[in-house]
């Protein structure tokens, strides 16, 4: 059965498709499946108390998004994880948060700017406690209100489609991440919304999400190296 660091909880109605490919994209994403993991349809089926129709629809459905990988007849695992792809997905990742910046630059009122502040601290907090669910959490509310404000529904579709990949691997490396200046940078967007240009608001998105890009990078580096010397 693949290797997990905890438990699935078993799937209970409706909607199996959905639930069983969200559940699972979320042990992946999470690292509750480790890259490289077996995914065998059959005892995944068993354990979500469902048929193995969803778990291979789901199991589909996360190869396309990039967070399984198979070979007909020999596997299917947990794709494994690669510093080659937060050097291609976070410029891309930049760009799209940027563009949404620019256009909810305008549009963004004093309720979304109080979601903002109240996700920044709670980011904040998530970090002081080292607690990567909840700042990952945290940051995706700040930034989901830009996208929100900018009314695009292009961006929004793709970002759903790479954003899983890009928080794995920050899931991955969050012990060696040092984040604390994102929420200062997050302060200068939250500035930036009421008294900034739109240009000026869409470079301090984009310098955010390829800050993180950076520290990524460098963190795979520093533990290869690490490993390299054990």
């Amino acid at each position: 059965m693949a290797e997990t660091k905890g438990a699935i909880a078993p799937l209970s109605r409706a909607s199996l498709r959905d639930r069983v490919y969200g559940m699972l994209q979320e042990a992946i994403v999470a690292g509750e499946l480790v890259p490289g993991a077996r995914l065998l349809d059959q005892e995944l089926a068993a354990r979500f108390g469902v048929s193995r129709t969803p778990v291979r629809e789901a199991l589909q459905r996360l190869e396309d998004k990039g967070l399984v990988e198979s070979a007909p007849g020999a596997y299917t695992r947990v794709a494994p994880l690669d510093a080659r792809e937060a050097r291609d997905a976070f410029p891309v990742v930049a760009a799209l948060h940027g563009l949404a910046a620019r256009l909810a630059h305008g549009r963004v009122t004093e309720s979304h700017r109080m979601r903002m502040r109240e996700a920044n601290r709670a980011f904040s907090l998530a970090l002081r406690k080292r607690d990567a669910s909840a700042a990952i959490r945290a940051d995706d509310a700040f930034h989901d209100v830009l996208i929100e404000a900018s009314e695009n529904a292009e961006i929004k579709r793709t970002l759903e489609r790479l954003m899983p990949r890009v928080r794995r691997l920050e899931y991955a490396q969050f012990g060696l991440l040092g984040r604390r200046e994102s929420v200062e940078e997050h302060d200068h967007i939250l500035a930036a919304c009421r008294q900034g240009t739109a240009q000026a608001l869409q470079g301090l998105v984009e310098q955010n999400w390829l800050s993180l890009g950076k520290l990524l990078i460098r963190s795979f580096k520093e533990t290869d190296d690490a490993n390299l010397s054990a």
